[in-house]
């Protein structure tokens, strides 16, 4: 994909399009989003992470104004987030987790049907600059219930941006699709990027995470970081340690079981063992620094983190 799309810039860099906190929301009772806060720049790619049913879906709903909060306050493109979600849905791009496609429409059809809806002029010439753009122009005619996973994700990403938005929302947009289109859609969505465009991304992927300007972090609908990569990296606080040598499958119960192991987690023919404790966790396995285990202290990686701060939420259902 190759983005020639004029993406609203007028606000510099620096400048905040999202800035919101003490956003909350229940429902039935159990609080699903609870006193978040969120500061993204104009132009940033913003990667929020989190487990799932960990309220990422709901704080993006609420945000482009499918959802009311029960508090909160803040701004969103310049708008209040709370009452003028009217104007500023106009000026959001919503892709959701299941692309929301009309299966026995073509391509062109689909993309037509959401200009129509944001009521654009010369809609016809909007259609075809949008097919032209994604490289859709010569599948324009091809339904989109016959379309792979792949195409209808770059389908879906098309019919977001027809309208010109100034800040995309995606809700794991690559989940199901092969590791090449994933690949392209984050070279489209890092120049839509460098055109001004705003994006607040959720994703499971840690690969895509690392793709990302910023990132939060949250569980049970609590922020527990945010930042840069390192930023996060360090407030999860873990030393991690990696062991290789046989039996690993063997060796993992047995670290496991450890004061000051929280973390054993299988990376390829290699283990990575994990605490908040450093001490701690070298007097634990120092019994196993011994042949035929290799073992050297490393750099924690994202998923590492991912699962470190993880364990440190309460669960919301409690």
């Amino acid at each position: 994909m190759s983005s020639s799309l004029s993406v609203s810039n007028g606000d510099k860099m620096d400048e905040l399009a999202i800035d919101v906190e003490g956003i909350t929301k229940s429902f039935n009772g159990r609080v699903v989003v609870d006193g978040l806060a969120m500061q993204v720049r104009r132009g940033e790619i913003y990667g929020f992470l989190g487990p799932n049913g960990s309220g990422k879906t709901t704080f993006l709903r609420i945000l482009c104004g499918l959802l009311k909060p029960d508090s909160g306050s803040g701004t969103c493109l310049g708008r209040n987030a709370i009452t003028e979600s009217g104007a500023i849905k106009r000026r959001v791009g919503y892709m959701t987790q299941r692309f929301s496609l009309y299966e026995d429409l073509s391509i062109a059809e689909n993309l037509r049907f959401v200009a129509d809806i944001y009521e654009i002029p010369n809609a016809a010439d909007a259609v075809n600059s949008m097919l032209e753009s994604l490289g859709l122009q010569r599948r324009g005619n091809q339904l989109a219930g016959e379309l792979s996973g792949g195409w209808k994700q770059r389908l879906a990403l098309a019919a977001c941006l027809i309208h010109k938005p100034e800040l995309l929302l995606l809700d794991e947009p690559t989940a199901g699709v092969d590791p090449k289109a994933r690949r392209d859609f984050w070279e489209e969505i890092h120049l839509l990027a460098a055109e001004g465009l705003t994006v607040l991304v959720t994703t499971h992927y840690m690969d895509e995470a690392e793709r990302c300007h910023r990132l939060a972090y949250i569980a049970y609908g609590k922020l527990l970081a945010k930042g840069t990569l390192g930023d996060v990296l360090a407030s999860a606080r873990l030393t991690t340690w990696e062991v290789s040598g046989p039996e690993l499958v063997r060796l993992s119960p047995q670290l496991q079981a450890l004061t000051g192991v929280e973390q054993v987690t299988a990376f390829g023919n290699k283990l990575h063992v994990s605490g908040r404790d450093a001490e701690a966790i070298e007097r634990a396995i120092t019994p196993f620094r011994r042949e035929p285990y290799t073992w050297q202290k490393i750099e924690p990686g994202l998923e590492d983190a991912f699962i470190g701060l993880m364990q440190t939420a309460r669960d919301n259902f409690e």
